[in-house]
C-alpha cells in the first residue's frame, strides 16, 4: 500500500514492532547480542554495527526521502564526516559558500589539513560552479535554503552539472526536511540531515542522517560508519523516531507563524532587511517553489542599529536566545558570534553575516505571544 507522507511519519518504516505489536518501536538498549551458535547470528551482533531501533530510524528517513538506504549518526557533523571519507587526499569539492559554520570549519580547516581541497562559491550561480570545477573535482556539496542567509540553490540545475562532470552531488536538506523538499528526486546522490533539528524537533537529542539514492555508495558508507564509530545510540534514535511522528504538524504550524512574523518584521522601522523564502520578494522564492512544497520555519533579519542586537537578546522572554533551530521552541541566534564565528571575516562580510544579523527559528507557541515578545524586545515596550 502506498501511504501518504503524513501516515508514513506516524507509522515509521515498520508500523510498530512485529514481535510484540508495540505501537511505539522499542528501544533496544543493548550494546551486544547473543549468537545462537558458532558462525550463526540473529542479524545483530554489536550495536556499533547494527541495532534494531537505529535501523528503524534509518529505514524511516530513507522512506521519507524516497531514498533506498539510510544511515544514522551521533550528530549531523558526523554524517558529513562519513561522506567526506568517500574522498581522498588530492580530491577537490565545490561547496556552497553560505552554509552552517560547523560545515565550513570541517572543509575549510580539518579536511584541508588532510589534503582535501574545497572551493566555496555562490551555488546559485551555475557559471561560478562550473568555473570552480577542476580536473581533481570529485563532488559538489550544497545547502538549500542556506544558513543563515536563506539563499536558494536550484537543485535540478546543480544536479545536471554534477551528472555531466560525473561528480558526487550532496545536498544538506536540514532546513526543509523531506516533508517540504526531496533532493534525491531532483538529482542529488546523497542527502544529509542534522536530525538534531526538525526531525528530532524538541531540542533534546543530537543526531545526523545520510540517505542514499541507490547502491553506489551505501556499502562504503556503512563500512566507514562502523569503522569510525560515530554511530547513534538506540535511545537517541528512538527520540528522533518519536519526533518524526509529528514532523508535518510541527512544520505546518511553525511555518504559518513564520510567514506572519516575517511580514511583521518587514514593517518595523528598526529592521532593514528580512530573509525568508516564503516572502514573494525573496530572490529565491520562485526557485524554492519549483523544487519544494513549503518554505520552512527559519528566517533571518537585520536591524539598523547593531546596539539593538544586545538589547533584543537580553529582553526576549518567550523567545529563547540559544543556538540551534527546528524545535518546538522559538529560538533566536546571533550568527556573527555563535554559529558562524569561525568563517573568515571577508566571507562573512560578503554573505552579510555581520553584527546586524539575527536568525529566528519559529516554534509552535501561540503566534500572539511570539509577536508580543518580539515587539517588546525590539521596541523596549
Amino acid at each position: 500500500m502506498n501511504l501518504n507522507f503524513e501516515t508514513t511519519v506516524v507509522r515509521g518504516a515498520s508500523g510498530g514492532d512485529r514481535h510484540t505489536g508495540a505501537i511505539s518501536f522499542p528501544i533496544y538498549q543493548s550494546a551486544t547480542f547473543k549468537h545462537p551458535a558458532l558462525n550463526e547470528s540473529t542479524g545483530y551482533d554489536y550495536s556499533r554495527l547494527q541495532n534494531p531501533t537505529v535501523e528503524e530510524l534509518e529505514k524511516t528517513v530513507a522512506l521519507l526521502e524516497n531514498g533506498r538506504y539510510g544511515l544514522a549518526f551521533a550528530t549531523g557533523l558526523a554524517a558529513i564526516n562519513c561522506i567526506v571519507h568517500l574522498f581522498k587526499a588530492g580530491d577537490h569539492l565545490v561547496i556552497s559558500e553560505d552554509l552552517y559554520g560547523g560545515t565550513f570549519r570541517l572543509f575549510g580547516s580539518i579536511y584541508k589539513e588532510l589534503g582535501i581541497e574545497s572551493t566555496f562559491v555562490d551555488t546559485r550561480d551555475f557559471l561560478a560552479v562550473k568555473d570552480a570545477i577542476k580536473e581533481n573535482t570529485k563532488g559538489i556539496f550544497i545547502e538549500t535554503p542556506s544558513n543563515p542567509s536563506l539563499r536558494v540553490t536550484d537543485i535540478r540545475g546543480i544536479g545536471r552539472i554534477a551528472k555531466e562532470k560525473d561528480l558526487i552531488f550532496i545536498v544538506d536538506n536540514t532546513f526543509l526536511t523531506p516533508y517540504y523538499q526531496k533532493p534525491l528526486d531532483l538529482g542529488a546522490d546523497l542527502v544529509i540531515h542534522s536530525g538534531t533539528k526538525y526531525l528530532g524537533g524538541h531540542n533534546d537529542v543530537l543526531a545526523g542522517l545520510i540517505v542514499a539514492k541507490d547502491d553506489r555508495f551505501i556499502e562504503r558508507l556503512r563500512y566507514i560508519n562502523m569503522s569510525t564509530g560515530a554511530t547513534i545510540g538506540p535511545f537517541e534514535a528512538w527520540l528522533v523516531l518519536r519526533g518524526i511522528k509529528t514532523l508535518h504538524i510541527r512544520l505546518e504550524k511553525s511555518e504559518e507563524s513564520a510567514i506572519v512574523i516575517a511580514n511583521w518584521l518587514k514593517e518595523q522601522d528598526e529592521v532593514s532587511d528580512v530573509y525568508y523564502t516564503g516572502l514573494e520578494e525573496h530572490e529565491g522564492y520562485e526557485v524554492n517553489k519549483s523544487q519544494s512544497t513549503g518554505f520552512g520555519t527559519t528566517l533571518s533579519f537585520r536591524v539598523k542599529d547593531k546596539k539593538l542586537v544586545e538589547k533584543i537578546l537580553k529582553r526576549v522572554k518567550v523567545v529563547s536566545f540559544a543556538e540551534s533551530l527546528g524545535g518546538v521552541d522559538t529560538l533566536i541566534t546571533y550568527p556573527f558570534t555563535q554559529t558562524h564565528s569561525e568563517i573568515p571575516d571577508d566571507l562573512r562580510k560578503r554573505l552579510g553575516v555581520d553584527e546586524y544579523l539575527l536568525r529566528l527559528s519559529v516554534g509552535i507557541e501561540n503566534i500572539k505571544d511570539i509577536l508580543d515578545d518580539l515587539k517588546q524586545a525590539i521596541k523596549g515596550e
